[in-house]
């Protein structure tokens, strides 16, 4: 039997810990195809076309699938908080001004680079400009990969980037850049990714998926009590990150476990009712046609880790 799991560059997903240990094909007595994508919604069309089995992304994208008659649904947790916002050294940040109206203004006449239209951080940016009243003087540049934002930084055809901690770092190392907004105040309990997978196979294979959900938990533990280690193994397997590289992403935004909790879900909602604000979805989609919490709460202790933060 095949699992075909999508999944995104964003390094510190469970799919990098997964795939660099090279056994949980064997542990699920499967054989796993992983598919890379560039956004979330690429993910969508992924499976609308029956290419995926299982995958790796942000909840908005697949609200807006859901939205179209899809038969996805999430099953689990990873991570929380994972949009940042970020710009060059010369702007004012968090550290000097609390007041995001203040952040984002500087930025009228100017754009922000994000990643794919309807990815999370770009939903999350276009309520935030909506919300204060500024996204007629602010850009919103979407890119395929987060890496084309980057560039876009370091040759100044966008003033700010907005996207994973990842995103923030190589800002920060290779375009001059800073934290200008950190993600635990941008959108509390916004959820980064999750573990969506088509419905047909969930009634068909739940073993696997229940396998699959125990592999990943693990790994989102061994990212919080072993952060060095996974470290290590990131940047081996990425290859172009050094450890520290992926030290300094876990530490923007600490917060990993597979668990669905009620802040997870709470905030999800929130970003169902702004997709529709948006005009992404023409309705709003009820949690449980998002969320199937049967299998984490089997697999996961009734509490969650999301505030534990890493080990340092």
């Amino acid at each position: 039997m095949k699992l075909r799991i999508g999944h995104l560059s964003t390094f510190y997903h469970t799919s990098i810990l997964l795939m660099a240990k090279g056994d949980a094909g064997k542990d699920l007595g499967v054989d796993i195809e992983w598919e890379l994508f560039g956004t979330g919604p690429a993910i969508v069309d992924a499976f609308e076309k029956g290419r995926l089995d299982l995958a790796y992304m942000g909840l908005p994208p697949a609200v807006v699938g859901l939205s179209r008659g899809m038969g996805i649904v999430c099953v689990a947790g990873g991570h929380v908080e994972g949009t940042v916002i970020a710009g060059k050294k010369e702007f004012i940040g968090f550290q000097e001004e609390e007041d995001i109206r203040v952040i984002l203004g500087q930025f009228t006449g100017k754009s922000i680079g994000v990643p794919g239209r309807g990815s999370i951080h770009d939903v999350i940016m276009r309520e935030c400009l909506e919300r204060l009243s500024l996204k007629k003087g602010v850009e919103i540049v979407n890119f395929q990969w987060a890496d084309e934002v980057t560039e876009a930084m370091a040759r100044g055809a966008v003033s700010a980037a907005a996207g994973t901690p990842a995103l923030a770092i190589a800002v920060k190392r290779y375009a001059g850049g800073k934290i200008l907004y950190p993600p635990s105040k941008l959108w509390p309990n916004n959820p980064s990714y999750g573990i969506l997978v088509d419905r047909k196979f969930l009634e068909r294979e739940r073993d696997v998926v229940e396998g699959f959900l125990v592999l990943h938990e693990e790994a989102a533990s061994f990212i919080r009590d072993k952060p060095r280690q996974a470290a290590k193994v990131i940047s081996d397997c990425v290859g172009f990150i050094d450890e520290e590289f992926v030290m300094e992403t876990l530490r923007v935004s600490p917060k990993y476990c597979a668990q669905l909790t009620d802040d997870y879900i709470l905030s999800t909602m929130e970003l169902v009712k702004a997709l529709r604000k948006l005009g992404y979805i023409t309705r709003e989609i009820p949690p449980d046609m998002i969320f199937d919490t049967s299998l984490i709460k089997k697999v996961h202790p009734p509490n969650d880790h999301y505030g534990d933060g890493i080990s340092e």
